[in-house]
């Protein structure tokens, strides 16, 4: 099964505020786990996966400014 999350070309602003909600909610989801999870492996791990997405956001947020330009965003999520 395939969901067509995200199709199409935006503006440079709103382009970012939408993968930055996207990148929030994948957080927030990693920061919930934390919460109900005692393991010191698995809150390693998900802090780690936290810092990535921060990182990759950041660079995302950086590189866009610079450019300005519209963007193509293509997000399927494919469930096996």
């Amino acid at each position: 099964m395939n969901i067509q999350l995200i199709k199409g070309e935006f503006h440079a602003i709103d382009a970012l505020s939408l993968i930055t909600q996207l990148i929030h909610t994948k957080i927030k989801y990693h920061e919930n786990k934390i919460s109900n999870d005692s393991s010191e492996e698995d809150v390693k791990y998900r802090e780690s996966k936290i810092k990535h997405l921060q990182k990759e956001l950041y660079e995302l947020r950086k590189n866009i400014q610079e450019t300005g330009k519209n963007l193509k965003i293509d997000a399927t999520i494919y469930v096996s």
